[in-house]
């Protein structure tokens, strides 16, 4: 593969790309502001900040498109085509109301109802198909659809994934009169029992299949003109081509923040670190994902809003609304509350001087000195409205809790500080990880503004700010691998499975996603597979999951029952401290993920060469922090040598991030330029 090959991370305030070229070795970034109408103008305005587009090999995308289209409800018109008596399967979900307490609070499915129709088919648990798929009706209510103006249709039928004869049937027949490509069957999608999460998932993904297809079209049609092809980031941090994409939207919805933790644990290996809480603070959210022995956790579904559940394998994500942009209000009951409303990239914080008038987060830290005003990130601003960000702060947030404008600027920084706190300790304490033992790696462009103050706040052992914080998810896009996942419903008990039934099972998936990732044409230098099984005892509602190898060649994997027994038991005391003696044991799913493994990249490539800490010396400024104002040495990031250790407060600046050092702890620079921040000795 020849040319630069370019990561895109588009966010809700910025637009992060990071470039290698495969042969020097150069590497470049560039920041730029997003544009929410279309998201694809900001795309190619970043790839045009970093190089020409004829000499652009490859471009890999973290989208946020699918998502913030579930969010924000601006999906297609969607139709669902349902067996019958099931039309409101999406309706009655799990019995889960939006509120625990009361009666109030309702639910919208992405189809309404009138829009959700039957035909008469039914296939039984056990496979046998009961009464075969009418096919005249199903193209009766293909056609009701069109004419109600849909544009894209689910069919989802009950207990498919023992048989998936009648639902691909009715595909086959919808596709003969659908004018388009939007048709999604669910066991196509998700061939696995439980019907609201298949028919949920079947349903999300035909609903923005046009809209992601519309966007990767425009994307496409402007790279062609150069020649470079492009690939998206699944939620799962592997990477698909963007006509899988187009097919399965679904499996972008955490595409971004999955890009970045696949950099976080890269960087986190690199620099010694095994154990990684990455921090991803862009502008609208405050993303978390736990790193535990150098493994990323893997969900097996996502709940997107209320009742929006995606079953997929996606990296485990807390997401709290805590970013930069995110809007500091007081309530009638006078808290002080950050967020879930985002200034986002339009109007943006109020020091950008974009007709934003409610203050955020950036705007709290441009006050307290800590975000220099005259050298904004992003490179789409001259300078920050220092003055417009203090009065708004004063108006919103000093005079309705009696602070002067400083104070309530430090009290939004400690309110979202907790907030972030909060949702580290969800990922980590609540899951029975001890904090101390792990390193916060904070990035995006205001993670490593909060570095220190999370480092005290939870108790971690420091936190880990790498050499490019504010694109560090185009750096995951750039060096995440290929895969391919699939899942199959068994819902058998253990002493009935037969070890060469299960062996086949995984040999065709692995078959399938080698020869998918080899179509793809990306340089690959490995490929390898990995099987879990979905496991619990019999009466129980939840499965644990349990590994049962890893390796290039699927006849290692064992199969046996005395294999799996031993591995599901291991699992289960691991998770729970003990076994049960009386239930039988039960496999659920058998889950094959195909990994193409690209060629790695060598860290050591961001490493700073040479520098002095008095070249790196930029003066000081006064910066506020613990009700006091404090001279900071301020040091350009970048020209930092390897070793170098500076007392806080400090504030470390480089064009995509700022780091602050607080008082009381220390930055010292590894051999890699990652800046490590924790306590003075």
């Amino acid at each position: 593969m020849s040319g630069w090959i370019v990561g895109v991370d588009v966010g809700g305030t910025f637009t992060d790309v990071f470039a290698i070229h495969p042969e020097t070795g150069q590497v470049k970034t560039a920041k730029t502001p997003s544009t929410p109408a279309d998201q694809s103008i900001g795309f190619l305005n970043g790839l045009t900040a970093v190089a020409q587009l004829d000499a652009i090999g490859a471009v890999v995308h973290g989208t946020t498109v699918g998502t913030n289209a579930l969010l924000e409800r601006r999906g297609a018109r969607t139709g669902l085509i349902a067996t019958e008596g099931f039309r409101d399967v999406l309706e009655m979900r799990r019995r889960d109301r939006p509120r625990t307490w009361g009666l109030r609070g309702t639910f919208t499915p992405v189809a309404a109802r009138q829009h959700r129709l039957e035909a008469p088919e039914r296939t039984l648990a056990s496979g046998e198909i009961e009464r075969p798929v009418d096919l005249a009706a199903v193209e009766a209510a293909a056609r009701t659809l069109l004419d109600a103006g849909c544009e894209a249709i689910a069919i989802a039928f009950i207990n498919a994934y023992a048989n998936p004869e009648n639902e691909q049937r009715a595909r086959d027949a919808v596709a003969r009169i659908w004018p388009n490509a939007h048709i999604t069957a669910a066991t196509d999608i998700l061939p696995e029992i439980r019907e609201f999460e298949r028919t949920s998932t079947a349903v999300l993904n035909a609903y923005l299949q046009p809209v992601m297809g519309r966007y990767l079209r425009r994307l496409g049609d402007a790279l062609s003109a150069g020649g470079a092809g492009l690939l998206i980031v699944q939620s799962n941090g592997g990477l698909m081509t963007a006509e899988e994409a187009a097919r399965a939207p679904i499996r972008t919805a955490l595409s971004g923040p999955a890009a970045g933790v696949v950099a976080a644990r890269a960087v986190g290996l690199a620099a010694g670190y095994a154990n990684v809480i990455a921090c991803d603070m862009g502008g609208t959210s405050f993303d978390v994902s736990l790193i535990a022995d150098g493994r990323t956790a893997l969900a097996a579904e996502i709940a997107i809003d209320f009742g929006m559940v995606a079953r997929a394998p996606m990296v485990e994500i807390t997401t709290i609304g805590a970013g930069g942009g995110s809007i500091a209000w007081v309530d009638a009951g006078g808290m002080l509350n950050i967020g879930p409303e985002s200034a986002g990239a339009d109007p943006g914080p109020v020091a950008y001087g974009k007709g934003g008038e409610r203050p955020t987060v950036t705007d709290a830290n441009v006050v307290l000195g800590r975000i220099n005003p005259e050298s904004p990130i992003g490179g789409d601003l001259k300078r920050l409205d220092v003055e417009a960000a203090r009065n708004a702060l004063a108006r919103h947030v000093g005079e309705p809790l009696g602070l002067g404008p400083m104070d309530a600027a430090e009290a939004v920084i400690r309110v979202a500080n907790a907030r972030m706190a909060g949702a580290i300790r969800l990922a980590s304490i609540e899951r029975g990880h001890d904090p101390a033992k792990f390193i916060a790696m904070p990035f995006g462009g205001g993670g490593a503004l909060h570095a220190g103050a999370l480092v005290r706040e939870v108790g971690l052992a420091g936190a880990l700010s790498p050499r490019y914080p504010g694109v560090l998810s185009a750096l995951g896009a750039v060096i995440a691998d290929m895969r391919r996942d699939y899942v199959q419903t068994l819902n058998r008990p253990l002493h009935a499975i037969d070890a060469d039934e299960l062996a086949s099972v995984i040999q065709a998936f692995w078959a399938d996603g080698r020869a998918a990732i080899d179509a793809a044409g990306v340089p690959l230098i490995d490929r390898r597979g990995e099987v879990e099984l979905d496991m619990h005892y019999q009466g129980q509602t939840h499965a644990i999951a349990v590994r049962l190898g890893a390796g290039a060649a699927p006849d290692a994997i064992p199969c046996g029952q005395g294999a799996i027994q031993a591995a599901f038991e291991s699992a289960y005391r691991a998770a729970y401290g003990r076994l049960l003696t009386g239930p039988a044991i039960r496999i659920m799913n058998v889950r094959v993920a195909i990994i193409g493994q690209r060629p790695p990249f060598d860290m050591a490539r961001l490493k700073p060469e040479g520098g002095s800490l008095e070249a790196a010396e930029r003066g000081a400024r006064k910066v506020y922090a613990d009700g006091a104002w404090h001279d900071a040495r301020i040091f350009a990031r970048l020209l930092l040598p390897a070793g170098a250790r500076i007392d806080g407060p400090a504030v470390l600046e480089q064009p995509d991030a700022t780091i602050f050092v607080d008082p009381g702890l220390k930055a010292t620079v590894d051999a890699l330029g990652n800046v490590l921040v924790n306590a003075a000795p």
